[in-house]
């Protein structure tokens, strides 16, 4: 007998509380949750909420970070992307009393916060929105320390400034906050520039205490990501001990899904999808994700960001293989284990099994 499907978390509409001004670019948003969900709507800092906008033809999804500190409503920050069809929309569109489809928090970048520790955050543009998340609840606990090393382009472009000093405010010693800004001068050289590999070995080495912090957490920039981790690496922090998430940034935008089913060409596999129980087997091409190609028969795969980071098309293969071209979402293990992101996964063999229900 086979065990019961998981089941999966299903989006909600929730009423948009606030939307505060952030920047002339960004705005945190804040959505009321009814007493009936405020089980489901409970978020560990550092996780995200992924909302649904339908218009026309299209179907898309896009995570934001939760910036709210535990225990309070559940708040997002967002910053445009210029011609975004989401990030516009809820930059310069959405108002207070709007309904939004909004899933549960999901998202691993997050830990056991239990014990007070000491925490570095490095950080880029709209990457301070889940530190904000995860340095205000921690801040709490009375006895952990913070530091926040973090890299915009001018103070102008500074989210979460006042909050940020409010917090500076009410911790003193206990938070020590370093702006960076890359194309507005600074009293010191050292704040002066982009937050790259050269000026975080700076700012690291005589800011930090590197052996005494419990927990590194890098969001940002691919490229910032990077360079903070090798830099980490050389200076012999445990792996086990950095924490990292990406930005979405892709010049191609994910793909409307539609209902319409195009007939395959050149070199197809057999593919089984599995989600909530049901079965469905497609044949599929060999050159377009998994994620992408079966969408058009079963509307109802979870997704968001198309691009690799948010890891919420996660599914397990546990028939044949698959080749994934992108990863910044899966640990090690989870790889191991057989999972993959079908967003970024072409089939390989014949025949494919993909069970998001695993």
């Amino acid at each position: 007998m086979s065990a019961p499907a998981r089941r999966r978390p299903q989006f909600h509409r929730l009423t948009v509380a606030s939307v505060e001004r952030l920047t002339d670019d960004a705005v945190a948003v804040t959505f009321d949750v009814p007493e009936e969900l405020a089980g489901e709507y409970a978020f560990r800092p550092g996780q995200a909420l992924t909302l649904r906008r339908v218009h026309g033809d299209r179907d898309e999804r896009r995570s934001y970070s939760i910036c709210a500190p535990v225990g309070a409503p559940p708040r997002v920050g967002v910053r445009e992307v210029p011609g975004g069809f989401f990030s516009s929309w809820l930059v310069h569109e959405v108002a207070v009393g709007d309904r939004i489809e909004v899933l549960p928090p999901s998202g691993t970048f997050t830990a056991d916060l239990s014990t007070p520790a000491d925490h570095v955050f490095v950080v880029a543009g709209s990457g301070i929105t889940p530190a904000l998340s995860l340095a205000g609840t921690v801040l709490g606990d009375g006895a952990s320390t913070v530091t926040v090393l973090y890299g915009n382009r001018r103070t102008s472009t500074v989210m979460f400034a006042d909050e940020l000093a409010d917090l500076k405010d009410r911790h003193g010693p206990r938070l020590q906050l370093v702006h960076v800004l890359s194309r507005e001068p600074r009293d010191a050289e050292l704040t002066s520039g982009r937050l790259d590999g050269e000026r975080l070995h700076t700012l690291v080495t005589r800011l930090v205490d590197v052996a005494h912090v419990d927990h590194w957490w890098l969001c940002g920039p691919h490229g910032m990501v990077a360079d903070a981790r090798e830099l980490l690496a050389t200076l012999g922090v445990p792996a086990d001990r950095v924490h990292q998430e990406l930005f979405y940034v892709d010049d191609v935008p994910p793909e409307p899904v539609r209902g319409d089913e195009a007939a395959v060409s050149g070199p197809s596999s057999q593919v089984t999808v599995v989600l909530d129980g049901r079965e469905t087997t497609l044949a599929l091409p060999r050159d377009v994700p998994v994620l992408d190609s079966a969408q058009r028969v079963r509307g109802d795969l979870p997704f968001a960001c198309k691009g690799g980071v948010c890891g919420t098309c996660r599914a397990r293969v546990t028939a044949g293989e698959v080749r994934m071209r992108r990863n910044y979402a899966l640990e090690p293990a989870e790889v191991a284990a057989g999972y993959v992101l079908t967003c970024q996964s072409v089939p390989v063999t014949d025949v494919v099994t993909v069970d998001f229900d695993a």
